[in-house]
């Protein structure tokens, strides 16, 4: 509420209650509703004349504790009773902690705010007027000081940013798409004898010579223009006397519509070395002397410079794309951390729960020629699930939940990188994709799976398999097409992001081909996530349902139950 609609609200209660208008309740309530407020007035004699409905909402007493006469005082001390907790309620008793209410009611002006334990915040805001009548209002401020918060958070990362800027040891900067300098660090002002507020704001023009800023402004405009990273090497000599070649680097980031370049200034590593993007440049222009050397490079190239290995351990997603990895844990927020983190850097992932499910997992997937890769083994379970790993001999490596949160991405990185040294599994195995293709026994699939992720093809199957249903698995959406024309399924679960046709597709295809035939097989879209265009693209391809991966028994139970509730009697036929 703005100070300004609140002194409106007090003008108008205020010339109420002295002119003796009778409240009506009706009225006040729509006010507050509008307001998004409780309120709550009093007489001389502190008896309630009237509180709103929306008193409740911050203070769970009984109603009759709102109705007039009651006294101030009785109201407090229900809301005491109550247990409301926040903070102003002292550690001393009930009748000091109600004692210093009132007080602060007679007060002619009061307002703070205070941190219920709910979590909320709520301003309140009391006046005493001069006819000794009383007023309250409640307000719930817990939006305003959760965004306070966030930027009290983000302006920290700003100055921790900052800092670190500030103690890197070479000279950087960043300019906007237009050229102007937007940050500048502690060792980019000790070289050219400025300071950071004096070149902030300002264009090259402003600060160096007309041809230096104009070779520096053509290089930037490239590299906002295409993307290629200029590098640039030219011998300087130095305040202390020293004569030593520089090279500086410029590459473009941010988005379209609002890119910036950002450059470092670097010493070369050794008399008459180059750095690696030299070799990789598009062309390189020098001057007649070579004290002077600048180059374009492709993001092409540049991708090939960082894919190489370096002496430290580094996480590089592209090397451990498609591993599969199994992880053991009974714990939620562990599990969701987990499969979050995997699947930003390409892992198939799952999850169980106990060592039984984990036996039973490594058990499907070993009778389909499924490797996995590595399983991951919640430390809360013990070394047994270690050992039913190892029995099949797959690594595996025990983490706490906090590991399973924050380190799971070096833990494993780590793991893989000291194999790929070791010269074990440099590869990664080819996976068989036609196991699962029914139960073998020539009977009529009751259920298709159109699943191209090998990890979650073992998942539908163990499910399947356990709940009794015959089943087909299809790797791709053309291929979903044609096992759904040979089996006539009774219920399809479609993967969206096939490769071939994509499950919007292949589902389309299947209700154009079942029009006019009085055929209608139900379709579930399985979805990663609950993106609403998904839901309606679903909706659009002819889908009946949706739901969400990772899957269930009782999620695919409860499905069957609704589109399948023949399927039980035509299984045992």
């Amino acid at each position: 509420m703005t100070a300004g609609t609140e002194k409106a609200a007090l003008a108008m209660m205020a010339e109420e209650l002295a002119s003796g208008g009778n409240l009506q309740a009706m009225v006040f309530d729509a006010f507050c509703d509008g307001l998004s407020s409780a309120f709550f007035a009093y007489d001389k004699n502190d008896q309630l004349l009237f509180a709103s409905r929306q008193v409740l909402n911050f203070f769970p007493v009984q109603p009759e504790f709102l109705q007039p006469p009651t006294r101030l005082r009785d109201f407090l001390g229900a809301v005491f009773d109550a247990g409301m907790q926040y903070q102003g309620k002292a550690s001393g008793n009930r009748d000091d902690w109600i004692s210093q209410r009132i007080a602060s009611h007679w007060r002619e002006r009061f307002e703070m705010t205070e941190h219920f334990a709910d979590d909320r915040w709520v301003r309140i805001i009391k006046r005493r007027l001069p006819s000794g009548i009383g007023l309250c209002i409640l307000s719930d401020v817990s939006e305003v000081k959760k965004r306070e918060e966030q930027w009290r958070i983000d302006m920290e990362r700003v100055q921790l940013t900052e800092d670190i800027l500030d103690n890197l040891p070479f000279p950087l900067f960043v300019k906007d798409q237009n050229m102007i300098y937007v940050a500048v660090n502690r060792a980019f002002c000790e070289k050219y004898q400025t300071a950071p507020d004096e070149v902030r704001g300002r264009k090259s023009i402003d600060l160096f010579s007309t041809d230096l800023a104009h070779r520096f402004e053509e290089s930037d405009r490239h590299v906002v223009e295409t993307g290629e990273m200029s590098i640039s090497r030219q011998r300087q000599i130095s305040r202390d006397g020293v004569e030593r070649d520089i090279v500086t680097r410029k590459q473009r980031i941010g988005k379209p519509g609002r890119y910036f370049v950002i450059g470092t200034m670097q010493d070369l590593p050794k008399e008459g070395s180059d750095f690696d993007e030299f070799a990789l440049a598009s062309n390189i222009k020098e001057n007649s002397d070579r004290s002077y050397r600048r180059a374009y490079v492709p993001m092409v190239a540049l991708q090939t410079i960082s894919r190489r290995p370096v002496a430290m351990e580094t996480f590089v997603p592209e090397n451990f794309n498609g591993r599969k990895i199994l992880v053991v844990t009974p714990d939620f927020a562990a599990e969701t951390a987990a499969l979050k983190t995997l699947g930003k850097y390409g892992f198939e992932a799952c999850v169980v729960h106990d060592e039984n499910e984990e036996a039973a997992f490594l058990d499907v997937a070993s009778a389909h020629g499924v490797k996995i890769d590595l399983v991951i083994v919640d430390n809360q379970l013990g070394k047994r699930g270690i050992e039913l790993a190892e029995r099949q001999n797959v690594a595996a490596l025990s983490l706490d939940g906090s590991q399973l949160a924050s380190e799971l991405t070096f833990v494993i990185a780590r793991h893989f990188n000291r194999n790929i040294r070791d010269g074990i599994g440099d590869g990664i195995e080819p996976v068989a994709q036609d196991w699962g293709r029914g139960d073998g026994d020539g009977r009529r699939a009751q259920i298709l799976v159109a699943e191209d992720n090998a990890i979650n093809q073992i998942v539908f199957a163990q499910i399947l398999d356990g709940l009794g249903y015959s089943h087909v698995i299809a790797a791709s959406g053309d291929e979903a097409v044609r096992l759904w024309q040979e089996h006539q399924p009774d219920l399809i679960l479609m993967d969206i992001s096939l490769p071939g046709l994509n499950g919007f597709e292949a589902a389309r295809l299947i209700r154009g081909t079942e029009k006019g035939s009085g055929m209608h097989t139900p379709i579930v879209g399985v979805l990663t996530q609950a993106f609403e265009r998904d839901r309606k693209e679903c909706a659009e391809a002819g889908m009946d349902d949706v739901i969400l991966k990772p899957v269930s028994p009782d999620i695919i139970e409860t499905v069957f139950q609704k589109y399948m509730r023949t399927a039980r009697k035509a299984q045992n036929r």
